[in-house]
């Protein structure tokens, strides 16, 4: 007997909220049970309901009094940056050059790479963070550690080596010919290994060389199923240098659709400082963007419009950008959306948030037919969400007149703490 049956409140977002409508989006069991057979789940429903239907002896794993829902997806984390994470008073060029890249050339040792890896890891599963697309450095030995690492705990992971061969420091810089064949040896050994995939990873326009951004769009060609991952219109200073660099560009996207790199494929973090005509061709595009808000608060950025992405049907994932971002949390950065959204004079409701922290990621991620979701036929990646994590918390959910709000205190009063259970694939891999 494989089956597992899992006792709580059980919530997932099935659709867009702002597409189909809040009643439309989402399955809620107040007395729920989710059966998990080999990995994967069979049923998602109500308790009564299901329960009668288990084989006799199917082992019952009781969470009562907690919800689980989907393990979050964050569509834009860098590794190499957890050791300068919170680093004082620059935007973002000079936050590059005075604190990033001396933390990236340490990449360079293959053991201080697979020691990083395993704290990113664990705490990425500690913040309920089950899927994530990575950011490596040039150096080929941190994707190889981060994809031995999550190999081993069977994590989705998604990351690439950084491709950046200008105007960057020597000692993170490759080159177009290594870059080019670095990528296609990560592809070759761990690309569709478990439950790994690469993404093609030019770290920003100003870092790639045409040749390189070249042979970064043949990769594109050459593999359909990889990811391209990369940075867009984030700051003001970095958008005047890419206009500098591409005179004869329209804009900073139009650098990236140059070199074949704006496919339905695509995934461009922040994407602060854009027009409406650069979201209508990612539209057209269907490639996705990645929201940030704790980083681009974090380095005076900007503000990311969610709404205008939405006007265009733009798909959006959430993400922490961890060393920018502050924190691995999903939970504290839907915190961040909030603020950002109201900011920007819109109201970002609770199941918007947790759309754009599970289902929303693995649309942007095209892994919707796996993972941020509880349907029948997905991967068993799954959260215990603990409501008396705190005092505050367990004080303030007794109040909580519906669902509404118990999702919306949680976004704002949630943190790691909130997160007793993390299971991949149905298995336990962090307890609190």
């Amino acid at each position: 007997m494989t089956a597992t049956a899992y006792k709580a409140a059980i919530f997932h977002m099935t659709d867009d909220p702002s597409i189909v409508g809040v009643a439309n989006s989402h399955e809620y069991f107040k007395e729920g049970m989710l059966v998990v057979d080999n990995g994967i789940v069979t049923a998602a429903g109500h308790c009564v309901d299901i329960e009668p239907t288990l084989a006799n002896g199917t082992p019952i794993v009781d969470h009562t009094g907690s919800m689980i829902v989907p393990g979050f997806i964050d569509t834009h984390i860098h590794f190499p940056q957890v050791d300068m994470i919170a680093s004082f008073g620059e935007q973002l060029l000079d936050w590059l050059n005075t604190y990033t890249f001396p933390e990236e050339a340490k990449f360079a040792d293959p053991a201080h790479a697979a020691e990083c890896a395993d704290f990113f890891l664990d705490e990425l599963l500690r913040n309920g963070t089950t899927t994530a697309l990575v950011y490596g450095t040039a150096h080929k030995q941190s994707a190889d550690a981060l994809f031995a690492k999550a190999f081993k705990r069977d994590m989705r992971i998604v990351a690439g080596k950084a491709l950046m061969d200008r105007n960057v420091p020597e000692n993170v810089r490759d080159t177009a010919e290594s870059g080019d064949k670095d990528s296609r040896d990560l592809i070759a050994k761990w690309h569709g290994k478990g439950r790994l995939g690469y993404a093609v990873t030019p770290r920003f326009a100003p870092a790639c060389s045409d040749e390189q951004m070249t042979r970064a769009g043949q990769i594109l060609k050459d593999f359909p199923d990889v990811l391209m991952h990369t940075h867009l219109s984030e700051n003001v200073s970095e958008i005047d240098w890419v206009q500098g660099l591409y005179p004869n560009s329209k804009d900073y996207l139009d650098v990236y659709d140059q070199f074949g790199l704006l496919t339905d494929r695509s995934v461009f973090a922040h994407c602060v400082h854009m027009e409406g005509h650069e979201f209508q061709r990612l539209a057209e595009a269907n490639a996705a963007v990645a929201f940030y808000p704790t980083s681009n608060l974090f380095l005076g950025s900007g503000l990311f419009s969610l709404k205008e992405a939405e006007k265009y049907g733009v798909r959006v994932g959430l993400g922490t950008d961890v060393g920018a971002g502050t924190s691995f949390s999903i939970l504290q950065t839907m915190n961040e959306a909030y603020k950002v959204c109201h900011l920007k004079g819109d109201k970002l409701n609770p199941y918007k948030s947790f759309y754009l922290a599970t289902l929303g990621g693995a649309n942007a991620l095209h892994m919707a037919d796996k993972v941020g979701s509880l349907k029948a036929g997905n991967e068993a990646d799954f959260l215990v969400l603990d409501f008396a994590a705190t005092p505050l918390l367990k004080r303030r959910m007794k109040s909580c007149k519906n669902l509404d709000e118990t999702l919306f205190v949680l976004s704002m009063l949630g943190d790691d703490r909130a997160i007793s259970h993390t299971y991949i694939a149905g298995h336990l891999q962090h307890k609190r």
